[in-house]
């Protein structure tokens, strides 16, 4: 058995990191199923007392502080996280970084590695060619020297393994799919509801759902739809642009951030998931809400359209606000249709994406890594 600790960048009550604190969790959870010894280690905010666990998996939290501000998450460290990791990472089999350009994930690769420690990094497509002032310097230092020093890089797609590549040249690549737990599914809202589940970040465009949610109420005026995630850069955007559909007869509301634990039972009471996002390396909500048989709607650009597309799980639309509410009066107006297509996701995504799938690929990494 193998001990193991998993770095992530923040943790806080309203999910705000989003996909790769969810993945995190799951690989952990089904790791420490098959009898490994796992701990989480992050940066917290917005605590009053940081927990111990995390979905049953022990967690370690230090405080996080904005260092350069105006870069979001890649201006956060935690010099109490650090400190601690200098101990920690020598008392442990291994360790996986899901990294990103931060001046958390960064330093703790870096610990691993002068301690001699093997260690594999996750980028969750955080990591791309950027002509930004500040990655210059930081991949000369941090990025590129950690990457190819690790046991192995984990890409979710072929896109990220060429802009990895890009970065840091070649490396010991390893393709790695996000899984999720298998999860039952519930009977969907009626009437139906359509759910924006998501950071509220200008990539993930919750105005073009908003948008796209008045011109379906103008067709099926018995929907409802609900936008849930927290802020980053949007939210008093759609505040704004939810008060004025409601003001026009929509029923729409913004439900604020939601905890990571709570987001499978928020999609099962809704009828269809829709990302509209752009360019999306992947759509960890996405998978959420198929493991909970919801049909989706995602862009031709989502790193999952072509699984979408193949088990007909929902419909794939171009990134227009048109084209979106297509996709959406489509499974609104048919509601048995849409469950098949939601019950076809389920399967393809327990065949596929299984997370005890997934801990014994990286539990063999993990051992491979160990013996070298």
């Amino acid at each position: 058995l193998m001990r193991i600790l998993s770095v992530v960048t923040l943790v806080s009550p309203d999910g705000a990191f989003g996909g790769p604190l969810r993945v995190a969790l799951n690989q952990a959870t089904a790791l420490r199923e098959l009898g490994h010894d796992v701990t989480l280690a992050a940066g917290g905010r917005g605590f009053d007392e940081p927990p111990t666990e995390l979905d049953g998996v022990p967690v370690r939290l230090f405080p996080a502080r904005t260092v350069v501000p105006g870069i979001g998450f890649a201006g956060l460290s935690s010099p109490g996280l650090l400190r601690w990791l200098r101990t920690a990472v020598r008392q442990t089999d291994l360790v996986h970084v899901h990294v990103a350009r931060d001046l958390v994930t960064l330093p703790a690769a870096a610990l691993a590695r002068r301690a001699g420690v093997p260690y594999f990094l996750q980028p969750h497509g955080m990591i791309d060619p950027s002509a930004n002032r500040l990655a210059g310097p930081l991949d000369a230092a941090l990025t590129r020297p950690l990457l190819r020093g690790a046991a192995g890089v984990f890409h979710l797609t072929e896109i990220e393994r060429r802009q990895l590549t890009e970065v840091a040249g070649e490396l010991a690549f390893h393709p790695l799919a996000n899984g999720v737990p298998e999860a039952t599914s519930g009977e969907p809202a009626d009437p139906p509801e359509v759910l924006f589940l998501a950071r509220l970040a200008p990539r993930k465009r919750p105005l073009a759902f908003v948008e796209a949610a008045r011109l379906v109420h103008a067709r099926h005026p018995d929907a409802t739809f609900a936008l849930v995630g927290p802020d980053e850069g949007e939210a008093a955007a759609v505040r704004r642009a939810v008060a004025e559909a409601v003001a026009a007869g929509v029923p729409i509301r913004y439900e604020g951030a939601l905890a990571p634990g709570a987001t499978l039972d928020r999609l099962r009471r809704a009828s269809i998931h829709v990302l509209p996002s752009v360019d999306e390396p992947f759509g960890m909500s996405v998978v959420e809400a198929l493991s909970v048989a919801r049909p989706v709607v995602v862009t031709d650009s989502c790193g999952l359209a072509g699984f979408v597309a193949e088990h007909d799980a929902g419909i794939v639309a171009d990134a227009g606000v048109a084209s979106l509410a297509d996709a959406i009066s489509r499974l609104v107006a048919d509601p048995s249709a849409a469950a098949a297509r939601g019950r076809r996701g389920q399967a393809a995504v327990r065949s596929e994406f299984s997370q005890a799938r997934i801990a014994a690929q990286l539990a063999a990494h993990y051992r491979r890594a160990i013996g070298a």
